[in-house]
């Protein structure tokens, strides 16, 4: 008999022949196994199969030969001998019906067991779209993996070559023009300044000159004073003789009246001279601060004037190279902005936002497309989930935030997660890789969430199927 095709182990067939190539053995109606129930929920075809399949091998090896005539002819065995053998008999039956619960235990315990009817690893779908109007090209991948992306690689590269730059050109313009107005201020300026500092040299010249004059005036005044004084004492001491005379009659009238009259005059000579000692030191005291005090000038010579009208043609050229060299400046970061911003009108490279795979390629290299356009559809496998579809009793029973574990059909290792999502029978597709319509079996749709397969790129797991089971207490609640 050969059981290896029901999907049991060589070692159990080998010791399934051994138990019943010993004879055969009566096996009562109430002693036979139940065949397994059917429960499209929990248990695989195959399984379920090859238990059915061990059940009738077993049955009909342990079966009576009931067309076999029994001789009544023989000798009768003796009582002792007859009870050792249906000791024997009784023995390879429990032996038997052992090796059928173990093998029996797996596909029933797949059958108690509350699960999804089928289930899928899936992840959402980040769609790129183009940001201006262009023409696509491709960006070379540095990875052998073409459809496997990391974070912020770029995977395309959008140009439109009638980006419109009039204002980046006027912009240019007008910094061409300060360029060159920049010299020329510059070159006004210190021509101006020369001849400022040529004005303040004369100025200074005149000025030095003046205090010396008025300097040789104020000594001349004291001379003219200390004549004056002379003049005057020597009248005084005339009057004084001749008042002395003209008791004797030496000195007549007329003659006092003479000495009595140059006396007055050297005194108001003497006084006069005086004043304009007064007025040539203040005439000194106001050319050292700068002022110039007399009939024949203004209180500002014309080379101090011209100097102070060139000090002020100083100062405007200077505010007017200040003023474009700021314009120039501040045309340096418009000019900076606008570049950048014609660029970003102009250029766009699509980046990644999240590591995946490009699930959906909606463009190629030479096409022209909008703004908004979709370009392509990027699996985002740092967030994959596991969408399954259940019996409407098994959804029933289920809570968000429950456990529940996906074990895929390929053997691996069971995953462990939780329930994140309860949609139903409305079967929203969530923006999600695989429409979750496509889990036909069973209307009633789970999404469970598999920390396990964070994954990106070349191992996201995508598309793998298998079942979820979930946690029985959770579901029976």
């Amino acid at each position: 008999m050969d059981l290896s095709g029901n999907g049991i182990s060589p070692q159990s067939c080998a010791l399934v022949r051994a138990l019943t190539d010993q004879g055969p053995v009566i096996m009562n109606q109430a002693q036979q196994p139940k065949p397994f129930p059917e429960d499209n929920s929990s248990v695989t075809r195959d399984e379920a199969e090859g238990a059915r399949g061990l059940q009738r091998d077993l049955q009909e090896r342990l079966q009576p030969e009931h067309d076999e005539p029994i001789s009544d002819s023989g000798p009768h065995p003796e009582a002792p001998a007859g009870s050792g053998r249906m000791v024997r008999r009784l023995l390879k039956v429990g032996i038997g019906l052992a090796i059928v619960a173990v093998f029996g235990w797996l596909p029933l315990k797949a059958v108690l067991q509350t699960s999804s009817v089928e289930a899928v690893v899936n992840a959402r779908i980040v769609t790129l779209r183009s940001p201006i109007d262009g023409t696509v090209s491709a960006k070379p991948q540095k990875s052998t993996q073409l459809s496997v992306v990391r974070e912020g690689d770029t995977i395309l590269h959008v140009v439109n070559a009638r980006g419109d730059r009039a204002r980046l050109d006027d912009l240019r313009r007008q910094m061409s023009r300060l360029e060159n107005e920049r010299p020329s201020l510059a070159a006004k300026l210190s021509a101006a300044e020369t001849a400022q500092q040529d004005l303040a040299r004369q100025a200074g010249q005149f000025r030095d000159g003046r205090i010396l004059q008025l300097e040789a005036r104020i000594a001349e005044i004291q001379t003219a004073i200390e004549a004056a004084a002379a003049r005057r004492e020597e009248a005084v001491a005339a009057v004084e003789r001749a008042s002395s005379l003209i008791k004797s009659g030496s000195v007549s009238t007329v003659e006092m009246a003479r000495l009595t009259r140059e006396q007055a005059i050297s005194q108001q000579t003497e006084i006069g001279a005086r004043r304009r000692l007064d007025a040539a030191k203040v005439e000194l005291t106001a050319a050292r601060n700068g002022t110039y005090l007399g009939d024949s000038y203004n209180d500002r010579p014309s080379s101090v004037q011209r100097e102070e009208e060139m000090r002020q043609r100083v100062s405007d050229l200077r505010a007017d190279l200040a003023h474009a060299d700021a314009e120039i400046g501040w045309l340096t970061h418009e000019i900076a902005a606008e570049q950048l911003h014609y660029v970003n009108r102009a250029e766009a490279d699509i980046k990644a936002p999240v590591g995946g795979r490009i699930w959906e390629m909606m463009t190629s290299p030479g096409e022209d497309v909008r703004a908004g356009q979709p370009l392509l559809k990027l699996l985002d496998c740092s967030g994959a989930v596991v969408t399954a579809n259940v019996t409407e009793s098994v959804y029933n029973g289920l809570k968000l935030g429950e456990q529940a574990s996906f074990e895929p059909n390929d053997g691996s290792a069971a995953l462990q997660g939780e329930i994140v999502n309860l949609t139903g029978a409305s079967g929203a597709p969530a923006n999600l890789a695989i429409n979750p319509d496509a889990l036909n079996k069973e209307p009633y749709r789970v999404t469970v969430s598999m920390p396990a397969l964070d994954t990106t790129g070349k191992d996201c797991a995508v598309g793998r199927t298998g079942r979820v089971v979930f946690n029985a207490d959770a579901a029976k609640s």
